[in-house]
């Protein structure tokens, strides 16, 4: 049986001083390894969010059938880190130009995807999305969904703080550390001390 961190978080207590964002960029392991090192984020959750199964698990979101994305919440301190500066980061060690999918992870589940918890963040996403696209910085349009925040559901337990657990593994070493080891040379300004 696989073992859930809690029921669906609907509505997000977010600490005094803090923000929360919802962001899925194909699988969350290589996610949250990337935000758990950037300056300002106090703390990353993998789950799933965007779908329509209630208490989804890891399994029935790989069959790409409950309507989730694999996804990371980012708590922050917005006095370190801007809203901005983290897509920019998410939008830089991703490929948001393919849909539905992230390198040989494919379907739905690993969609490019932001889950805006105010219209504020919205506003910025879609902004910096459109001035992405103008410049041209990828080959092809950002296909990145904006959508509002509705649910997430932690995954599973064995899912949390996953490279850093199990970064000896061949899926860490091959998939997930190269996308820290762009973090580092791309945003190394940006990393913990």
């Amino acid at each position: 049986m696989e073992n859930k961190m809690s029921l669906p978080v609907t509505d997000v207590i977010v600490p005094e001083g803090q923000e929360v964002i919802t962001l899925g960029a194909g699988c969350f392991w290589c996610t949250e390894a990337v935000f758990q090192r950037i300056e300002g984020v106090i703390n990353v959750v993998s789950g799933y969010s965007g779908g329509f199964v209630v208490e989804p698990t890891y399994r029935a979101i790989c069959d790409g059938t409950t309507g989730h994305a694999e996804v990371i919440q980012v708590y922050f301190d917005p006095k370190k880190v801007s809203l901005n500066q983290l897509l920019e980061i998410f939008w830089g060690t991703h490929d948001p130009t393919t849909l539905n999918r992230q390198g040989a992870d494919m379907g739905p589940q690993y969609r490019s995807a932001i889950f805006y918890h105010t219209p504020g963040q919205q506003k910025i996403a879609l902004e910096l999305k459109a001035q992405l696209n103008s410049s041209k910085v990828f080959d092809k349009p950002i296909v990145t969904e904006i959508t509002e925040f509705t649910n997430f559901y932690p995954a599973e337990n064995y899912h949390q703080n996953y490279f850093d657990l199990n970064g000896s593994q061949p899926y860490c070493q091959f998939v997930v550390k190269p996308k820290v080891d762009k973090l580092k040379k791309f945003f190394s300004d940006r990393l913990k001390a």
